[in-house]
């Protein structure tokens, strides 16, 4: 049981001191095995510190002063985009974003389709809102 605190504690640590906003489990497995790290994001996200966004993703997150449930620290595209770039996958701009810039249409991209290139089956969100990765 002492070990169980001492990770959750070093975890816990490693992501207050860490710049940015997403974790992959990789981040610790300097610390422990698979799934004694997932055991200890899940305990985490369970007690409101981390938000899931998918699997093996995780990110910082904090109370929302309006519905008083966790939410991420940045906005969900930003998020994703920091996500796929911790993966290594090469994100490039969608169908929208070059209409946009190209002046073929005045509808604002929303930022939630994001275009990666090749196909990613992978689902990167929170409570229900997720983000499109469309290949481009």
């Amino acid at each position: 049981m002492n070990a169980l605190k001492k990770l959750d504690s070093r975890v816990s640590y490693r992501i207050s001191r860490a710049k940015r906003a997403v974790f992959v489990r990789d981040d610790f497995k300097d610390l422990a095995d698979y799934d004694q790290v997932g055991r200890s994001l899940r305990k985490m996200v369970s007690e409101g510190r981390l938000v899931k966004l998918g699997y093996g993703l995780y990110a910082k997150g904090r109370k929302s002063s309006v519905s008083g449930r966790m939410v991420p620290i940045k906005p969900l595209p930003d998020l994703a985009r920091d996500a796929l770039e911790r993966l290594g996958i090469e994100i490039r701009q969608s169908q929208f974003e070059r209409e946009y810039n190209s002046d073929v249409t005045t509808q604002v991209p929303t930022g939630r389709v994001i275009g990666v290139k090749g196909r990613v089956s992978r689902k990167i969100g929170y409570d229900g809102k997720y983000v499109t990765l469309a290949a481009a």
